[in-house]
């Protein structure tokens, strides 16, 4: 009965907290959030998986975003997970902003008290140390009451962590036995592709509140998002969420910073890539997307972050990592073994010293270059010369290549004509051969013997016309006639 009546109490304090309007002193312009305001801001998320509360602490810091987002959420109630965010890529929303559509249950509570995203987005950027810090002692008291520890959605360990390392002073310090690491409390989904959120009353589950006139804020679910039952340790669970890229965000509780998963951002945010060197990078808040929304601590604080931004910007296109500082110390390495002091002394010293390098270097310079330049102008004859040498080499080859086809096209006209004049003489030859042939045969027929009869008969009577004789020459013939003559007198 008597822890009912606790928990009742501890519910109408939260109400009056529900009601009441941010923290005193929230509205102030750059004075800085004490521990009993920040610790009742982070409340609400110190029990979120890291990767989900790194993206939420990045996505705060755009408000004018997250209320874009908070309003598409609602219009979309069905969409969640990497899905949802492949559906708002081209929204001119920051990435971190996008990412928190994967969860609509945080990104539609939370978008309801824009002066909650605010403060909480604020007091991240001017105080991360704090603000990571609060989570760590939220999450030592619900470890504490019995309400934090691992279970079929969530995996809880203790790690210890190495600090930052304190900036370098001028000044003598007493060396004194190494404290040992502090001690952090991680949260990891169970399943590292399924993410669970948490719903809880901030009021039960961290045990007593210690700052009455600062009580933890307790924003419930929206309608229409199903939780289970809230179970011994005050805390219940929403669906699980499929994940594969959405979350690329991480706490460094070491540095008391957010990193990126590069690869993980890349694949989901293709048309906002990171191009680094290396698979993890700092984030760096953007000011060009906070909008019209005015920075705790005025322009003055903005100033400060474009700064910072864009000191980021250099050192990310300069692809600064591991290897170009190894790289920079093999040069430093370089120079000092010819004697360049590239450590201690003033900066005028080192610039002599480099000015001096320089000059012994110029005269060694001068011979290698003429060195170089003869050996350039050696080739560039020789290779001159093998040129001219081939170009007569195929020039010969071509000349004689020409002859042998001129040899070889005379012969083939000589031998053609050859060819040619021996038809004609066989041609010549069978048609006289043919001729005398049928003369042979001529003169061998009958009509030719009489014809030669009467040839030589008619020459042998000119010849004896030709000889005087032509009365005694045919008797015959004049007897006859005599006696015909005779005959018809007598």
């Amino acid at each position: 009965m008597k822890s009912l009546v606790n928990r009742l109490l501890r519910g109408l304090v939260v109400a009056i907290a529900f009601a009441l309007p941010i923290a005193a002193g929230a509205q102030s312009s750059g004075k800085p959030f004490t521990n009993e305001q920040l610790d009742q801001m982070t409340a609400q998320i110190a029990l979120y998986p890291d990767s989900l509360l790194a993206q939420l602490f990045m996505a705060t810091t755009y408000p004018e975003d997250f209320a874009a987002a908070a309003a598409w959420s609602k219009a979309h109630p069905d969409a969640k997970g990497d899905d949802a965010v492949k559906m708002v890529e081209n929204q001119p929303w920051d990435p971190s902003v996008a990412s928190m559509v994967a969860f609509p249950e945080v990104v539609i509570t939370l978008g309801e008290k824009p002066d909650w995203v605010k403060n909480m987005g604020d007091a991240f950027l001017a105080q991360p140390d704090d603000v990571m810090d609060s989570v760590q002692r939220l999450r030592q008291r619900a470890q504490q009451a019995g309400n934090l520890s691992s279970n079929q959605q969530i995996k809880v360990t203790t790690q210890a962590v190495e600090p930052a390392p304190a900036p370098a002073t001028s000044t003598t310090t007493v060396v004194q036995q190494a404290a040992p690491p502090p001690q952090v409390i991680v949260i990891e989904p169970a399943q590292p592709s399924v993410v669970y959120v948490p719903a809880y009353n901030p009021a039960v589950v961290y045990g007593t509140w210690p700052y009455p006139a600062y009580p933890p804020y307790y924003y419930p679910p929206p309608p229409g998002y199903w939780f289970s039952r809230t179970i011994a340790t005050g805390i219940a669970w929403g669906v699980g969420i499929g994940i594969s890229n959405a979350l690329w965000g991480g706490c460094n509780w070491g540095r008391h910073d957010v990193d990126i998963n590069v690869n993980r951002y890349n694949n989901i945010n293709v048309n906002k890539r990171i191009d680094v060197n290396s698979n993890q990078t700092s984030w760096n808040h953007n000011p060009e997307r906070r909008g019209n929304a005015p920075y705790r601590g005025g322009n003055d604080q903005r100033q400060k972050l474009d700064n910072k931004y864009q000191a980021g910007n250099r050192e990310q296109y300069r692809g600064k990592d591991a290897s170009r500082d190894a790289s920079r110390d093999r040069a430093s390495q370089a120079m000092q073994s010819r004697g360049v002091d590239t450590g201690g002394g003033s900066a005028r010293d080192r610039a002599q010293s480099v000015d001096r390098d320089a000059a012994r270097q110029k005269p060694q310079g001068t011979d290698r270059s003429a060195t170089r330049s003869a050996d350039s102008s050696a080739a560039r004859e020789k290779a001159q010369s093998a040129t001219r040498s081939a170009d007569a080499g195929a020039a010969r080859e071509k000349a004689q290549s020409a002859d042998r086809s001129a040899a070889r096209s005379a012969d083939s006209s000589a031998a053609r004509e050859k060819a040619q004049s021996a038809d004609r003489d066989a041609a010549r030859q069978r048609a006289q051969s043919a001729s005398r042939d049928n003369a042979l045969k001529g003169a061998n027929s009958p009509q030719a013997r009489q014809q030669v009869d009467r040839g030589a008969a008619s020459q042998k009577v000119s010849q004896q016309r030709a000889t005087g004789g032509g009365g005694g020459a045919r008797p015959s013939g004049g007897g006859g006639g005599g006696r015909a003559g005779g005959g018809r007198k007598g």
